[in-house]
């Protein structure tokens, strides 16, 4: 079985792609996947569907839906068996060996391509990243209500991509490639107007494009907006990198990373991904 999350939530067995339409019941699987392998309390279930004014009974509600749930992926599944297991003080969602689930395919492929990068490899880095960004087919669990639990994981989910964007909008800018990725920098920054990587990597992207002016502007931009919000001056990297489009520093010029202090604008640190689990 293959179960997706990163977009309207879905699985899909032997009869293809199958969606649920009770709402509650969907926000009791979404919960059991993002804590696949890991016993679910019950309460924690509750609060999830019901926030904190729970119907008086709840708890045979709760059972109702599982049952729902247990026959849904039963009828998808090639065995007959669910994975569903009872377990106090709640529920459990057990995922086999050949069983997938998108989040955590999207977790290993960040992590290859963020090893690759700090190897130098660059254009693997870039296949390997686009293939993790490739499994999103929208917001996170679009479209499922819930409480702390997935609004956490959706969070921390939507955190992940910002940094896989990030590592490839780097790995790109190594390789050269920086008329490529100016158009999708611009809509990053404007998506993301208080993050300072993304500027930079515009600027940077502009600058060695011979749009020196318009790299320039974009400083201005952050500038205002960063002040405008909370009264600050961009960081020590973004001010660093407007001087040297100023002063025309010939190391903008360069790309690879173990040169130039500019090449490697995004200041990823070396360690794996966190994983997104809440």
């Amino acid at each position: 079985m293959r179960y997706e999350i990163l977009g309207p939530l879905r699985f899909t067995g032997e009869s293809g792609p199958s969606y649920i339409g009770a709402r509650k019941v969907e926000t009791l699987l979404a919960a059991l996947l993002i804590r696949s392998g890991q016993v679910v309390a019950s309460g924690r279930i509750k609060e999830e569907i019901w926030g904190g004014s729970p119907p008086r009974r709840a708890s045979a509600a709760v059972h109702v839906y599982v049952s729902q749930l247990r026959k849904i992926l039963a009828a998808a599944a090639p065995v007959p068996v669910g994975p569903i297991v009872t377990r106090p003080p709640g529920y459990l969602l057990q995922l086999d060996e050949d069983d997938e689930l998108d989040v955590r395919t999207f977790e290993e492929r960040v992590a290859l391509g963020r090893v690759l990068v700090h190897e130098g490899r660059h254009d693997e880095a870039c296949v390997v990243l686009k293939s993790a960004l490739s499994l999103w087919r929208g917001p996170v669990l679009v479209g499922v209500s819930g409480g702390p639990l997935i609004g956490a994981f959706v969070g921390a989910v939507e955190d992940a991509r910002v940094e896989c964007l990030e590592l490839l909008m780097d790995a790109q800018l190594t390789v050269g490639r920086h008329r490529e990725v100016v158009g999708q920098l611009q809509t990053l920054s404007g998506e993301h107007p208080l993050s300072e990587v993304f500027y930079r990597q515009l600027m940077l992207a502009l600058y060695r494009s011979e749009r020196q002016a318009e790299a320039l502007r974009v400083y201005d931009t952050a500038r205002g907006v960063l002040h405008g919000e909370f009264g600050l001056e961009p960081g020590q990297p973004l001010r660093d990198l407007q001087r040297a489009i100023l002063l025309g520093d010939p190391r903008l010029e360069h790309p690879s990373a173990s040169t130039s202090p500019f090449g490697r604008i995004s200041m990823m640190a070396s360690a794996r991904i966190s994983p997104v689990r809440t």
